[in-house]
């Protein structure tokens, strides 16, 4: 893999723009003052692989509500309806997700680590951050497989066209209002959500942002805030955190739904794709796929194999078992009561240092934008941020 030294924004800029979770708790810069140098045809690549990885998740998601498997996936039995009803109408659009990858950058074939479907992190890191390092840095900014934004504000569009054409969207559009909420508290949530929130607006829908805590659930009436009813709610809020901590808003936001009285987003089908399990489902419908790792619901025999938690985040409770049995590297965490997925190693790319870029290429309709992270070899909440060029 090729790397290439930038000058790295000052902390004052990034907060300017709003982005202050720029320093990790060891004092060190979260944002890496460098750059991966990729070739047209590997940002091609990452391109498709979103797209056709995308189409499988779907036939996947399908093969389970069709077989009823939301236990095998360790879906909370109080989202099942809730994750059926939004599947079966074409209003509850998929906003955005992010697709996590090993190899594509150093000659090794891209497979699939994971799908962040629900409430993935890294969106202003890559829509604004990585734009601004080659900016800043006199690079031509355009130099980059990085089209999210605009790919949000024209996905945005599709929730009133509901197809890939979006320019009848003013000719459809009645004034429907997108609420948008994060937890109080957490700077990066919020400004996450209020990135999204610019972007619907930019789409031409009329919008709010309220944290969670101020917002307002009525079974038959629907949602409200500053004395105004939504017609959707954007949560940038685990479904599995309501469904777990919340039960009695789960059950409320599923008579919303069923009263037709709001849409919530990201859809709550999105909890399907975010869990791990469904890398089983996908091994059994696509065996020895080229983008696939073979995973289980058991340890491989005889296999270096990653163990995760279906619904951790942020590599919690990830371990790396070697062929032998033995442990060679783990996280800790608060999932080791939940189901787990074994899947088949794979080799991040490594600098001279061994550090381990994981790809991640955001998809709204489309693969549409590209950005890394830097750790060790399990990618985790301390990882490091490393945009990318196209050379």
């Amino acid at each position: 893999m090729k790397l290439k030294k930038i000058n790295p924004l000052d902390n004052g800029y990034l907060e300017s723009i709003g982005f202050g979770w720029h320093t990790d708790l060891d004092g060190s810069r979260y944002i890496a003052d460098e750059l991966v140098s990729i070739t047209d045809d590997e940002a091609e690549k990452f391109y498709e692989a979103a797209n056709e990885l995308y189409d499988m998740y779907v036939a996947a998601a399908k093969h389970v509500i069709d077989n009823d498997l939301f236990h095998e996936l360790g879906i909370p039995f109080n989202l099942v309806d809730i994750i059926k009803a939004s599947w079966e109408n074409d209003v509850h659009w998929h906003i955005y997700g992010r697709f996590d990858l090993s190899g594509g950058i150093d000659g090794k074939p891209i497979k699939l680590i994971e799908f962040n479907a629900d409430t993935p992190t890294s969106l202003f890191e890559t829509a604004i951050i990585q734009w601004a390092m080659l900016k800043f840095n006199n690079i031509n900014e355009a130099k980059q497989f990085n089209n999210l934004y605009e790919a949000l504000v024209e996905n945005f569009k599709r929730l009133i066209t509901l197809e890939e054409d979006t320019s009848k969207f003013d000719e459809y559009y009645e004034g429907w209002k997108i609420l948008f909420s994060s937890i109080a508290g957490n700077n990066e949530d919020e400004n996450t959500t209020r990135l999204l929130e610019a972007a619907a607006r930019d789409a031409g829908f009329e919008c709010g942002f309220a944290f969670v805590d101020e917002v307002g659930f009525d079974d038959d009436e629907g949602i409200f805030w500053n004395e105004k009813n939504w017609e959707y709610w954007f949560k940038l809020i685990p479904w599995e955190m309501i469904a777990i901590d919340e039960s009695d808003l789960a059950l409320i936001i599923k008579n919303i739904i069923n009263n037709q009285k709001a849409i919530i987003l990201n859809p709550a089908y999105t909890l399907l794709f975010q869990s791990k399990g469904i890398m089983k489902i996908l091994w059994d419908l696509y065996p020895n796929h080229p983008l696939l790792l073979q995973s289980s619901y058991q340890p491989l025999s005889g296999k270096k194999q990653v163990k995760k938690p279906f619904l951790a985040r942020e590599g919690a409770n990830v371990s790396i078992i070697n062929s032998d049995g033995n442990i060679e590297a783990q996280n800790g965490g608060e999932y080791d009561n939940g189901k787990f997925l074994y899947q088949e190693f794979a080799e991040f790319a490594k600098d001279s240092n061994g550090d381990s870029y994981q790809a991640g290429v955001f998809f709204a309709f489309e693969g549409c934008a590209l950005g890394f992270r830097k750790g060790k070899d399990i990618i985790d909440n301390y990882s490091k941020f490393v945009g990318h060029i196209i050379e």
